[in-house]
Formats: structure tokens, C-alpha cells, sequence
């Protein structure tokens, strides 16, 4: 052993018995449970470590692990690019150790929208039809951008995707009323439900006391959490238990609220079907000074858990979405027959100004495609960089008329794509 390395090693032994401390039983209690072998130098953008043992890891190494187990967990940070990233590798990394053999559970989707799911995954959808046909914004409501990749390779690769979640309908009734006051057609959608958990009660307690909103009531929050862990964990084990799914391994994705620690969707998944498993998530460790100071960077002040949070943790940045940053500059309001867009305004200095728009044109097609709803001008706005040209077919005062949109980058405006 160096010099160097005894030094390590020796600050590390320090730092174990420095955490030393008593329980409630009066036994000593060594290091810190969460991170039972602390790193000797601090962590850098790309470094792995398994936490159990405290031994750093490449991304081939972890991938070779996870690809032992028959579930495999990576909990999220719902807004970086780079956690959805992570998901990403390790779903190749199943599909390469497992090739037809892996499928992939997704919290952001309900159970009612599976049908949407498998004709994606069958090829029979593009991109603009599936988000339509699933009610994504109106079910998630994330930018479908941190999702793009991960969806798309298991499209490509006919992984089967699994819709985890409950119903938004359940949801709200679940929050707003105790279980008993719950219809008998609520009842009937009920999982397995257990609220006893003591590490998910103190999880609960301290995220409501985080949360910002101010109108939760506590006790409607932990319905709801056990609610979104217990679904997700029937639909994970039902398919793990099916024809479909009893050969598969299987990649859950969702939020690291319902993973991290184990006591959120794992043991639940467990308590139903006792298999191998694993856990990997992220730890942002660069974090721009913008991002800190946004809303829903909440500061929460959990318990300390006598576990650690992951098998596996990541050590990344909180990266942004890029953004095309064109658009075409207008207000507008679906028409009662669905047929065209009515433009309301037009904002100065706008792509739809240059081009010659003006309130009370009719938006008809946007290069070709018909503009029925709000979604179709914003799908194909989003496709848009600067540079583009667009070919715009209007109605203005019952006259047809074809302008040429020549995107320029523009300001976000709220609700005027």
C-alpha cells in the first residue's frame, strides 16, 4: 500500500468512527447506513459506486450486475436529460446481456393507456399520432423530449413497454377522500393497499412538509403515494407473473421518491413476487445556480433511512432540454367544427408577422398537415429550427392563401407557439 493510499484509507477509518453514535437500543453504531463506506475524494460527473461496498464501478461493470437480476429499478430525476440517459444505457445493456427477453415499466403512463403502447411498440403509430392517442400532456404533462430516446429504442427494438400507473381519476379520489368513503367502483380499482410502511410514512411526512402548494392534507398525500407505489407494483408483477412476461427482465423507470431506499415500489413488487432485484440512481452533483433557484426545487428535509438509497448510484450534472427556440408567434382558438385554427393575435415582431399572418386568419395546414387542434401547430412548431421555412395554408375572409413562414429564433411567450 503507498503512502497515499494508507492516508486514504486512513481519513476513511476516520470518518466511519467519527460518525459513530449510539441507537435507541444503546448499541454502537458504526459509520452511517446510508453510506456505510464513504468515497475517500470527492465524486466527479461520470463516477459510479456501488454503495454497499463502497467499490467505484464502470457503466460496463454495472450493466453486467444489473443484467443478473430479473428487475431492475433506475429512479428518476424527472427534468435531467441526463437520468433519462441512464435509463436509457440500462436498457440496452439488459437488451444486449437479454436480446428479445427485456421489457421496459414506465410510471408516466396509466393503465388505460396500454392500447397506445402496444401499437407503438407494433410500429403502427409515428410520433405526433402516439402522443395524441396516449393523452400525453394531458397525463404527464413533461416534455416528451426526456422521454424521446428511451421510447424510441424500445420501439425499434419491439421491447414491450408496461403502463404502470393508476388512473388520474383514482388519484383524485383517493386524495380528497379516505379509502371507506371511496364508491364501489373506486373500491374495485384499488391494488393491495398497505399503508403501514413506517420508512414511506416518514418519506410522506417529510415531502409534505416541503411541498409548497399548501393545499394537500397529509393524509391524503400518503394515500396518494401508496397509491402510485402499490399500482405500479400489481402492474409490475402481474406482468412478471403472465405468459407475456414470466421469461422477461424488466427495466421500472419512475421517479426516485419510488425507489430510492427500497420501500416504495421494490417491496411492494417483492411483497408480491418474491425475485432478484436491483436499484440505480442518480445524484446530481453539479447544479446550476438558475436551476437552484427554480420552484420545484424543493427543500425537503427527510428522515435519515438506515439504509442506502441505491445498489448503484450515479454521480451526475443537472443538464437542460435543448430547445429549438422558433416559434411562430400567434394566439389562436380551435374552431366548433375542428376544422383549422382561428388566429386572435399576432405578436409583434413575430415569425407570423414577417410571414403576413393577421387576426381572423383561419389556420388550415402547416406544410401539408391538417390543423384540427391546438396540438397539431404546436407538434409541428416544435419540429422547427432556426433557419426552417414552413409552408402555411390559411383562410382569410373566406379567400384560400398560401404563406411561406421563414423561422427566425424567438423568445418563449406563454400559451403562443
Amino acid at each position: 500500500m503507498t503512502g497515499l493510499s494508507r492516508a486514504r484509507y486512513l481519513a476513511a477509518a476516520l470518518s466511519l468512527l467519527a460518525a459513530t453514535g449510539c441507537s435507541h437500543t444503546g448499541k454502537r453504531l458504526m459509520g452511517d447506513p446510508q453510506n456505510p463506506y464513504p468515497l475517500i475524494s470527492p465524486p466527479e460527473v461520470g463516477d459510479i459506486v456501488h454503495l454497499p461496498t463502497g467499490v467505484s464501478v464502470s457503466l460496463k461493470q454495472m450493466l453486467e450486475v444489473a443484467g443478473d437480476s430479473r428487475v431492475v429499478y433506475v429512479g428518476e430525476t424527472h427534468d435531467n436529460p441526463a437520468s433519462h440517459r441512464l435509463q436509457l444505457q440500462t436498457l440496452q445493456g439488459l437488451e444486449e446481456r437479454h436480446p428479445g427477453k427485456t421489457a421496459l415499466g414506465m410510471e408516466m403512463f396509466n393503465r388505460s393507456q396500454q392500447p397506445a403502447l402496444d401499437r407503438w411498440v407494433a410500429g403502427e403509430l409515428d410520433e405526433k399520432t402516439f402522443l395524441k392517442t396516449s393523452r400525453w400532456f394531458d397525463n404527464w404533462k413533461m416534455d416528451f423530449g426526456y422521454y424521446r430516446d428511451l421510447l424510441i429504442f424500445a420501439r425499434d427494438r419491439h421491447i414491450p413497454i408496461i403502463a404502470l400507473n393508476a388512473e388520474k381519476s383514482l388519484v383524485q379520489a383517493v386524495r380528497s377522500k379516505p379509502l371507506e368513503e371511496l364508491s364501489d367502483h373506486e373500491k374495485a380499482q384499488l391494488p393491495d393497499f398497505d399503508q403501514t410502511d413506517p420508512y414511506q410514512l416518514g418519506m410522506a411526512k417529510g415531502m409534505f412538509a416541503g411541498h409548497s402548494h399548501g393545499t394537500l392534507q397529509s393524509e391524503g398525500f400518503l394515500r396518494v403515494q401508496t397509491l402510485w407505489d402499490e399500482t405500479m407494483a400489481e402492474s409490475a408483477a402481474r406482468y412478471l407473473g403472465s405468459p407475456a412476461g414470466k421469461d422477461r427482465h424488466l427495466l421500472i423507470v419512475a421517479g426516485g421518491n419510488h425507489i430510492s431506499y427500497g420501500f416504495g415500489i421494490p417491496r411492494r413488487v417483492f411483497r408480491r413476487l418474491p425475485t432478484s432485484y436491483l436499484t440505480i440512481g442518480g445524484e446530481e452533483i453539479v447544479v446550476s445556480a438558475e436551476k437552484k433557484e427554480e420552484p420545484q426545487m424543493m427543500d425537503v428535509d427527510l428522515p435519515s433511512f438506515p439504509m442506502v438509497p441505491y445498489d448503484f448510484l450515479a454521480f451526475i450534472a443537472y443538464e437542460e432540454l435543448p430547445k429549438a427556440g422558433v416559434l411562430l408567434g400567434v394566439a389562436f382558438e380551435p374552431t366548433p367544427s375542428g376544422l383549422g385554427l382561428l388566429v386572435k393575435e399576432v405578436i409583434a415582431g413575430s415569425n407570423a408577422e414577417r410571414a403576413g399572418l393577421q387576426p381572423g386568419d383561419l389556420l388550415l395546414t402547416l406544410d401539408g398537415e391538417a390543423l384540427s387542434d391546438g396540438y397539431d401547430l404546436v407538434y409541428g412548431i416544435k419540429q422547427k429550427q432556426a433557419g426552417d421555412r414552413s409552408s402555411l395554408q390559411i383562410e382569410r375572409q373566406g379567400k384560400p392563401l398560401t404563406l411561406e413562414v421563414v423561422f427566425q429564433a424567438s423568445e418563449p411567450r406563454q400559451g403562443k407557439p
